[in-house]
Parts: structure tokens; C-alpha cells; sequence
């Protein structure tokens, strides 16, 4: 079990094991993806099926708590099934499978907006999936951690006494205090650090499972920042897959977004994406900031990963980053934005209810590093606050 799904698997609130259904037209890939989830103490292959419309025949009957389902399949297609799958349970938790192509990265990241639960890039050929120890990992992980984080909420939903959130969230003034809900009413107080200062010059943003959702509401609520600051974002994606959230994330700001060049100047007003399979760092030459990136190995199991953007914009701009930590698997992240706050920036970490996963988010406000623990249709308004001038 990773660090990813330790958290989730020590604390799981439900003796019993999490039902997983697989649903893909190829058998090598369905017997394999079983024989993974049978290997698993806490998970249960509870159907495996050749297409949509079987599954949709069967979820009532099979009850299972979460879905693993291919992107294309002759009988009918994942992208058809998915949305009358969660009709029928509306609480099941929907893994998009896909081999790593443009049509299906599209496919993939529209299913989101649907009520997908997450995507995994799929390998090519038989013999790269049997083989693929990275790929059994992140699914294993995801269906642990995502079908967990269900059971959790809808117990919450079901009988949970919540606590009651205290108001205040910014940290203005002094170390302040944030009681956030955790689990089955246990309550759990975070101390927030005052805001510095220097009003921030350059968004730095994290994110993983549950990102692209994220990134699209903020976004679309802080067209003036990006005016102001250039955006540098690390969302845990394969190659394609980021591409296409340029795109996406471009119309919907109506700003410059694509993914970054090593090389390219760093200027407001630009969106810059990781691209997929290379992490993102900053250096400066000249007195100017520019994109360098690098095919080092795996930071966190995650490339790209949060933590080489955040530490060396720490470096370069020192007390003008704000780092924005989103929804995601892990603790990518933490290192980082300890030191942004460590050279005069500050940090801002999604809260739990409105995150996906609140693993690399809850690492950072859990460490203390966090200035404000928001919701996230508050971080939006939050971020032109502060980069517009008014009032943390």
C-alpha cells in the first residue's frame, strides 16, 4: 500500500471491504485488473463485465461501490454508460479507464464534468499493462482512497453530528484557529498563519484527483489575477491529458494557457501548464524568470510533481508567491509550499468537504502552513482580494 492510501486504510470506518466492478471490452485487461483487486485485503471484485450496457443491467444486483470503466467499447461506450450508471446509484464512485490518446484524453476529462470520479491513462498493449507496476499502483490507489472517501460522506450524510464551522478562515492578525470537520464529527483545529505583508505577485497552483474540476471553477472566478500575476500550475496528468486542459482552462478564462516551454519568459497575464511526464521548475537569468523543465525521475510517484515548481519559485520569487494548494492523493506539495512560507509567501489549501481527497491540501494545513483553509468556491474571490488589493 502506498503512502497515498495509508491515511484512508488505517483510519476506513467500515469493516467490510470495498465492492469493485470492472467493466472493459478486452479479457486480458478484465482478468488482470481482477486478479489485482482480489490481491487486496480491503478490496472485492464484485462483477467483471465486457461492456456499458451489462453493467447498467447489473449495478442494482451487484451493489458495488465502485466502477472501473472503460472509455471505448463496442456494445456501448463508457462515456454513454457512465451518466446512467450514477442514475441508477448515485453515489457510486466512477474511475474512467483510457488508452492515452487524444480522443480518449478528451473523452476522459469531459466524463469528469459528468460525474466521474477520476481517469487513468491505460498502457498500450497487453504486455505494457501486465507489466505496468505504476498503473497497478494508481488504480489500486484510487479505488481505495475515492471509494473510502464515499463511504465516509455518505455516512456523514446518513447520521454524523457535524461541527459547526467557525467563521473566521483568513488568519488575519496572529496565528488563528480553524475547526474543521473530519470523518464521523470528529473535530480537528487547524492553526492558520497570518497572511505577510507583501502583496503576492505570482499564483502557484497544486493539484491532483479532483484538480481539473477545481481549476476550472477557479479560474473562471479570477480573470483579474491573472491580469495582475502570472499562474504557474502543476496538475498531477499524462502527457495529452495536460494539452488538453490548456485548452480547456484557455476558453474558460479567456487568458493565454498552454503548456509550458523550457525557455519561455514567465510574464503576467499567461497561464502556464506542466506539461505531462516533466516537471516545471523556474530560474531566473538576467534578472528575468523563465521555465526550465527537467525529466528527472518521479517526485511524491508524481511527474509532474507540485513540490520542484513550489521550491524553485521559492528561490526566484521569494515573498511574492502565494502557492495554492487543491484537491489531490498524497502529500505532494507540502514540502514546497513550506517553503514559500519560509521566503515570506504564504500558502492557501482547499478544506476538506469541497476537495475529492484532501490529502495534499490536509497536509499542508495540517502542518500549519496555510494562511486560509477555503472552500472552494470562496478561493476565487480569496485570491482577487489579495493580488487586487483589498483586504486578506
Amino acid at each position: 500500500m502506498s503512502m497515498a492510501t495509508a491515511r484512508y486504510a488505517e483510519h476506513a470506518l467500515a469493516p467490510e471491504r470495498l465492492r469493485v466492478m470492472v467493466v472493459d471490452d478486452a479479457v486480458v485487461v478484465r482478468g488482470m485488473i481482477a486478479r489485482w483487486i482480489k490481491a487486496e485485503h480491503d478490496l472485492e471484485i464484485v462483477a467483471s463485465m465486457r461492456g456499458g450496457r451489462e453493467a447498467l443491467e447489473q449495478v442494482e444486483q451487484k451493489d458495488p461501490d465502485v466502477v472501473v470503466l472503460d472509455v471505448t467499447m463496442p456494445d456501448m461506450d463508457g462515456l454513454t454508460a457512465l451518466p446512467r450508471l450514477l442514475h441508477k446509484k448515485p453515489n457510486l464512485v466512477v474511475l474512467m479507464v483510457s488508452t492515452l490518446t487524444r480522443r480518449n484524453a478528451e473523452i476522459s476529462l469531459h466524463a469528469l464534468s459528468l460525474g466521474a470520479a477520476d481517469y487513468i491513462a491505460k498502457p498500450q498493449t497487453d504486455r505494457e499493462f501486465a507489466s505496468s507496476e505504476s498503473f497497478r499502483r494508481e488504480l489500486i490507489d484510487k479505488i481505495r482512497v475515492l471509494g473510502l472517501r464515499a463511504k465516509e460522506r455518505a455516512r456523514a450524510k446518513i447520521g454524523a453530528s457535524v461541527p459547526e464551522l467557525l467563521p473566521d478562515l483568513g488568519g488575519q492578525g496572529g496565528h488563528d484557529t480553524h475547526r474543521i470537520a473530519r470523518g464521523a464529527g470528529r473535530p480537528e483545529k487547524l492553526v492558520l498563519r497570518p497572511f505577510p505583508p507583501t502583496r503576492p505577485r505570482v499564483l502557484l497552483i497544486g493539484s491532483s484527483t479532483g484538480g481539473p474540476q477545481a481549476l476550472n471553477a477557479i479560474l473562471g472566478a479570477m480573470g483579474r489575477v491573472i491580469d495582475t500575476a502570472p499562474v504557474l500550475i502543476a496538475q498531477h496528468m499524462p502527457a495529452t491529458f495536460t494539452a488538453i486542459l490548456a485548452e480547456h482552462l484557455a476558453r474558460l478564462s479567456g487568458r493565454p494557457a498552454a503548456e509550458a516551454v523550457s525557455g519561455e519568459l514567465i510574464r503576467a497575464g499567461q497561464i502556464y501548464i506542466a506539461p505531462g511526464g516533466r516537471h516545471m521548475r523556474v530560474t531566473r537569468c538576467d534578472g528575468h524568470p523563465f521555465v526550465l523543465l527537467d525529466d528527472g525521475p518521479p517526485v511524491n510517484f508524481c511527474k509532474p510533481s507540485v513540490d520542484p515548481l513550489f521550491t524553485s519559485a521559492a528561490v526566484v520569487w521569494g515573498p511574492w508567491n502565494l502557492a495554492l494548494i487543491l484537491t489531490g492523493m498524497g502529500v505532494d506539495g507540502a514540502r514546497g509550499a513550506a517553503q514559500i512560507v519560509t521566503a515570506g509567501g504564504c500558502a492557501i489549501a482547499q478544506d476538506e468537504a469541497s476537495s475529492v481527497v484532501w490529502g495534499m491540501p490536509g497536509s499542508v494545513a495540517q502542518a500549519g502552513l496555510a494562511s486560509a483553509v477555503l472552500p472552494l468556491d470562496q478561493i476565487g474571490p480569496k485570491l482577487v482580494r489579495l493580488f487586487c488589493g483589498g483586504r486578506p
